[in-house]
């Protein structure tokens, strides 16, 4: 019985312009979407205009009214879009925004989950957690270190009484 044969590798074309399209797969050194959408991208430089991707991976990334799922990326910015998780060395995002994960962060007029970073600025933001060593800007945390404090000793306080009372009605004799 014979291996199949690999497929060769095909070098990244240099530039790839989708409008109006649905992709599974895009490597290009350049990428511009229009109302397009694609499961998997990675590129140099991608710049999306209302369009949707699943997983991107790129040094530069410009987005506006798009949908990401996860982004990974050196530099990223994003007006009015939707993300699921970012990590960037730079990451500037306005709109809703699961967790953001960069070296210095950038939050504008918007709701995101999480922010973590050495550099963080908010403007008329609102988090549920924010983690950061220099914090600059005005914004709404929904935990601050004394809530999620209460929180941890709550949680592990029922969580203890559960396990006992657990053990105490069904544990074996």
């Amino acid at each position: 019985m014979s291996e199949p044969e690999k497929l060769p590798e095909m070098d990244p074309s240099p530039v790839a312009n989708i409008s109006q399209s649905d992709v599974r797969s895009v490597h290009a050194e350049l990428v511009r979407m229009h109302q397009s959408d694609a499961e998997v991208i990675t590129a140099e430089e991608v710049g999306l205009d209302q369009s949707a991707v699943g997983n991107l991976k790129a040094e530069h990334v410009a987005a506006r009214t798009s949908l990401m799922g996860t982004v990974s990326a050196t530099d990223l910015s994003s007006q009015n879009s939707i993300i699921g998780y970012v990590q960037a060395e730079n990451a500037s995002v306005s709109g809703y925004t699961g967790a953001v994960a960069a070296r210095s962060a950038e939050v504008h007029q918007g709701i995101t989950g999480l922010v973590a970073g050495n550099d963080v600025h908010v403007e008329g933001s609102r988090t549920v957690l924010l983690i950061g060593r220099n914090v600059t800007g005005h914004v709404t945390t929904l935990i601050d270190s004394r809530s999620a404090l209460i929180a941890g000793l709550t949680g592990g306080l029922f969580a203890g009484v559960m396990l006992l009372l657990g053990r105490m009605l069904f544990g074996r004799r």
